[in-house]
């Protein structure tokens, strides 16, 4: 190849001779290569954000994957939760009922966790949203769980307790057939003997001659044995335990001093007409909670069907009152 070249000159209307050195020479080659270079970049950046790389279509599959885990995981959640709702209803309505345990509120039981942002750590992950929404539904049926294995550790302490609470529950008449005259005033409201103005009556007047024994409705402990003046007049409280007490009011005398354990069927006072009270009778109460109920439900070791139903008739069609 020749280093020599003519070049015409328009200013002298000839040609030039020119020689070509080795700087022409490294000046084309660093202008192609470099030319080359910036070809080679633009078609590197097109393949990089037109295809996927092997490695990428890999993390691409194994991403599709998880997140089907994920779903699948969030479903069956689903149905964990439909089984421990299950779970819960029969432990409120027949569980708990059973054993007079007190309700566990949805409030409790679902509760959820306020405060701090527990999952802001799974927030830079991919599918973030995903994974978080099932780590919530995680965390409540975890604690759910934790509640309801509470709650049935409570009922298997009242069941082994079983015997004891039967015995202890309110389940017969405070006065004798034998000894009672007539039932008078029954539960709910009526017309106050003293007052003449409707009134609420929390128990059930038993009417019997003065001096009549009165029987412990069922185990406990006496709770109080007071005189008033007014009101209730001679009293005594007895604590059944499981959530229940008994009243028995305006009596003659006491048998049974506070502190005094009792069983059921054992005479604990007798019938008098002290305190607020028109003739004698025995006023009772039965209370499950602290909340008064109707004492009619709670006869049933005394009397057979007829009985009861002599007894429900009697005393929801007394119009009498003694107190």
């Amino acid at each position: 190849m020749s280093d020599l070249k003519l070049k015409y000159n328009p200013e002298t209307l000839s040609f030039d001779l020119i020689k070509r050195g080795l700087k022409y020479y490294l000046s084309r080659i660093f202008s192609v290569t470099g030319l080359g270079a910036i070809i080679g970049v633009f078609f590197f950046f097109v393949y990089m954000n037109a295809f996927e790389s092997p490695k990428e279509t890999r993390m691409a599959r194994e991403n599709a994957r998880l997140i089907a885990q994920y779903e699948i995981l969030s479903k069956k959640l689903d149905q964990v939760q439909i089984v421990l709702d299950d779970i819960q209803l029969r432990d409120e309505n027949v569980y708990r009922v059973i054993y007079q345990a007190d309700s566990i509120p949805n409030s409790i039981r679902k509760a959820g966790f306020g405060g701090v942002n527990r999952y802001s750590y799974l927030e830079d992950m991919n599918d973030a949203e995903l994974v978080i929404k099932t780590s919530k539904k995680l965390d409540v049926i975890t604690k759910q769980l934790y509640v309801q294995s509470t709650s049935f550790d409570e009922i298997i302490s009242l069941a082994k307790r079983n015997e004891e609470m039967i015995r202890s529950v309110p389940a017969i008449q405070p006065i004798s057939n034998k000894d009672l005259v007539r039932t008078a005033s029954p539960f709910g409201t009526r017309i106050d003997p003293i007052y003449k103005i409707p009134r609420p009556h929390n128990g059930m007047d038993f009417t019997a001659p003065t001096g009549t024994d009165i029987y412990a409705t069922g185990d406990g402990v006496v709770e109080k044995v007071a005189t008033a003046v007014w009101g209730f007049g001679k009293h005594i409280v007895i604590n059944h335990g499981f959530g229940y007490h008994t009243l028995y009011a305006h009596l003659s005398s006491f048998k049974v001093t506070e502190g005094q354990k009792v069983k059921r069927g054992d005479i604990i006072g007798a019938v008098g007409s002290t305190g607020k009270s028109t003739a004698p009778h025995l006023h009772y109460e039965v209370h499950v909670k602290g909340r008064p109920v109707n004492p009619i439900n709670y006869f049933f070791q005394d009397l057979n069907d007829e009985q009861y139903e002599r007894m429900i008739h009697i005393s929801s069609n007394s119009n009498q009152t003694f107190d």
